[in-house]
């Protein structure tokens, strides 16, 4: 009997004992190692990718975000304001535009519309979010052809939340943004192939545009708030 207890009490001790080392090396002591290293190594990725304007944060590289006009009495949804580029559709988040695409990012809730290529609504959005694209894109000297425009201007990403553009989306908004910003389609052409990233490694993904830090350097050369 004495044995008995004995024996259990010892177990009862070494479990005990595991279990405060364990606590400590895996609660404690290795969160702060891989903290550590992370601000040390990669401060900016650690603190969520943030980028900068005039010293304040303004949003983060890794997610995306809406560049709209003030919303206005009645509205549910402001509409896009279209000195800026602006991003691909956000679909299933909020509330939506007229032409059926939702058009706010929010991190509360992200996923995609989960519809299938043949579904009725999505078809239905496809071809508003496409009248939208080409009407709010053409100029008086340039005119958008439904050719001209590619997949991610009318569909969202998985997530909701995708950041980047394709270069083909920031091209086909170059004379819009021009011609709001009264700069020349030369100069802000360059501004979009400036900001163009390549494949990573060469290899790996398509070439992309980051919305926000495309806007930033747009505001940079128009001088506009």
């Amino acid at each position: 009997m004495n044995n008995s207890v004995g024996n259990t009490a010892r177990l009862l001790g070494a479990g005990l004992r595991a279990l405060l080392v364990l606590t400590l090396v895996c609660g404690v002591v290795y969160p702060l190692a891989v903290t550590g290293v992370a601000q040390v190594l990669f401060h900016d990725k650690a603190n969520g990718s943030e980028i900068k304007a005039d010293g304040e944060v303004v949003g983060s590289e890794l997610i995306g975000q809406r560049y709209d006009l003030p919303l206005k009495k009645g509205q549910e949804t402001a509409g896009p304001d279209l000195k800026w580029f602006q991003p691909r559709p956000s679909n299933g988040l909020g509330s939506n535009r007229a032409n059926g695409v939702n058009t706010r990012y929010d991190l509360l809730v992200s996923g995609a519309t989960n519809l299938s290529g043949d579904n009725k609504d999505l078809i239905r959005q496809v071809k508003e979010a496409k009248a939208a694209v080409i009407e709010d894109n053409s100029t008086a000297g340039h005119r958008v052809r439904p050719s001209d425009v590619p997949a991610d201007a009318v569909t969202s990403s998985g997530s909701g939340l995708d950041p980047h553009i394709s270069p083909e989306y920031a091209n086909l908004q170059v004379h819009r943004v021009a011609a709001r910003n009264h700069l020349s389609v030369e100069r802000v052409q360059e501004l979009v192939d400036e900001h163009t990233d390549g494949r990573i490694l060469g290899f790996i993904g398509e070439p992309r545009v980051n919305v926000l830090r495309l806007n930033i350097a747009l505001r940079d050369l128009a001088g506009s708030p």
